[in-house]
């Protein structure tokens, strides 16, 4: 899967889960401080990645996981 397609996965989770407009989703958006998301949204965000990508995103993983771009890398180095 291409960066862009997983982006493109995590924009229609982030779009479902904090109904924001999918055209404001860019790699530099902070899931913290332009989602307003507190620990238990993030979370929950995080266990819709691992569903979405069948992938383990360990708790010390995922607190450094601060934008989407950031996000996408993380997905995309670990593809199998």
């Amino acid at each position: 899967m291409s960066e862009e397609e997983i982006f493109n996965k995590i924009a229609n989770i982030i779009e479902d889960r904090f109904e924001i407009n999918r055209s404001n989703i860019t790699l530099n958006l902070n899931f913290k401080n332009d989602l307003d998301a507190d620990s238990i949204d993030f979370v929950e965000f995080v266990m819709d990645l691992e569903e979405a990508f069948g992938a383990d995103i360990s708790d010390e993983d995922a607190e450094k996981l601060k934008t989407v771009g950031e996000a996408v890398k993380y997905i995309y180095q670990r593809q199998n």
